[in-house]
């Protein structure tokens, strides 16, 4: 397994890089600790200064990695220290293609007790290629609590095969969840007629019959992830929710005290155009654990 971590010398990078080698398979593990220094500013003049930048920078971030190998465990993996010149968020980005997961962390909670992504973490994690993990500081001792949220797209069931491949599930849990929108959702109607209408009604309208429809869409599509997972010793629980997926996936994060999220993410696939969907988008930010963003396999349909 090759997994790339993008270190800056901060703590939030050190406690990405410390929660992404206890979340990730200890086998076979071969990590490149990355750090991207800022290239010489165009305007000044090139030349001798330039060199002298480039040599004292490089120096820098020399140590900046060598303080972050000696954070890590001794049984991290065989580890590599790379340094590089340019826009730290491109470099990232241009290099996650070659690795199986690339680990970035995130600037945490703030004093209003607000999560979210650095500048350099957001472009990542919005562009990057393959597998994303945003680190952050884990809950659990021992074991690891994992929600997969699942929607039967490509993108999802492919993000539950990198977790069954690529992390470390032993005496774990994971909770497989899938969300369906609300009728009023999906048929436009206002929250409050739907919610003032009897249970009859409800339930003989066609939003209503579209719900029994989607819960039972919901069950075919966690039976799905649930065997990407077989054979694993891992316990599994899974748990059907209505409203807005983002929503959902954050309060129960909050609310079940989960180390890692679990999303697949779709979109185009050149690089200018990529985007993450906004349900991806919205978890990446506000999640109140690690989250791993997988993109939909590059030969889906």
């Amino acid at each position: 397994m090759k997994v790339l971590f993008a270190t800056d010398g901060s703590d939030d990078a050190t406690v990405a890089l410390r929660t992404a080698t206890r979340l990730l398979s200890p086998i076979d593990r071969n990590l490149d600790l990355l750090c991207v220094a800022p290239a010489f500013p165009k305007k000044r003049p090139n030349g001798k200064k330039r060199d002298e930048y480039e040599q004292r920078i490089l120096g820098e971030t020399t140590q900046v990695l060598q303080e972050a190998r000696a954070s890590l465990p001794s049984n991290a993996g065989q580890i590599q220290l790379v340094s590089k010149i340019g826009s730290p968020a491109s470099v990232i980005v241009n290099k996650s293609e070659d690795y199986d997961v690339t680990v970035v962390g995130s600037k945490g909670r703030g004093v209003a007790s607000d999560v979210g992504l650095g500048p350099v973490a957001s472009r990542v994690v919005e562009h990057g290629l393959g597998a994303i993990l945003v680190g952050r500081e884990l809950k659990s001792e021992d074991g690891v609590r994992v929600l997969a949220a699942v929607d039967g797209s490509d993108a999802s069931l492919h993000a539950v095969e990198v977790l069954n491949a690529l992390f470390d599930l032993r005496s774990g849990e994971v909770c497989l969840m899938h969300v369906a929108e609300t009728p009023w959702i999906q048929w436009g109607l206002e929250e409050e007629a739907w919610e003032t209408a009897s249970e009859e009604d409800q339930e003989s309208s066609e939003s209503g019959m579209m719900e029994k429809e989607l819960v039972r869409e919901g069950e075919r599509v966690i039976e799905q992830a649930r065997e990407l997972l077989r054979g694993q010793r891992v316990s599994i629980s899974t748990r059907i929710d209505e409203g807005t997926p983002a929503n959902e996936i954050l309060s129960e994060a909050e609310r079940g005290q989960y180390d890692l999220i679990v999303l697949g993410a779709m979109g185009a696939r050149d690089l200018k155009h990529r985007m993450l969907g906004s349900v991806s988008s919205r978890v990446a930010w506000d999640a109140p654990c690690s989250v791993l963003i997988v993109r939909e396999p590059e030969d889906a349909d």
